[in-house]
């Protein structure tokens, strides 16, 4: 078994802030000369998510509104008074998103469907500097 691993550094706008990675993820991927296992994106930080979903103006709109329907960037949170910030439901979004996701290799390729996108997502309420850690696991390519 083979493990190959690198790290993404992006900079976002926050307020649920969504960034398609998928292009980088393939390209760490290849480089791995994985040709069958897995792919594990994680994102550090406990404000930010990582997910897929087509990756189109209509579709983010849809999940932006969604989150501010679970997640409402209010000011109502304990979070918030317990450190004097006010980026609670970033937290929530988070926990309710997740930070990491993990997809088959075959192939040499990440195995996603056409209108799958993988997605960093910022919830804070504010820019950040994000890194993404995506390690590939499994057997060297045969071919």
């Amino acid at each position: 078994m083979s493990v190959y691993q690198k790290s993404i550094r992006l900079a976002t706008r926050g307020h649920a802030d969504v960034l398609d990675i998928t292009g980088q993820v393939e390209r760490i991927v290849a480089e791995s000369a994985i040709g069958a296992g897995v792919v594990n994106v994680s994102g550090r930080g406990s404000t930010l998510g990582v997910t897929t979903l087509e990756f189109e103006p209509g579709c983010v709109a849809d999940f932006q509104r969604a989150l501010d329907r679970l997640a409402p960037p209010t000011s109502g949170y304990a979070h918030n008074a317990r450190w004097g910030d006010n980026n609670g439901y970033s937290h929530l979004r988070s926990a309710l998103i997740g930070t990491s996701r993990s997809f088959p290799v075959a192939g040499g390729r990440i195995a996603i469907g056409v209108w799958q996108q993988i997605v960093l997502c910022d919830f804070d309420d504010r820019p950040r500097e994000r890194e993404v850690i995506v390690t590939v696991l499994g057997e060297p390519d045969s071919r």
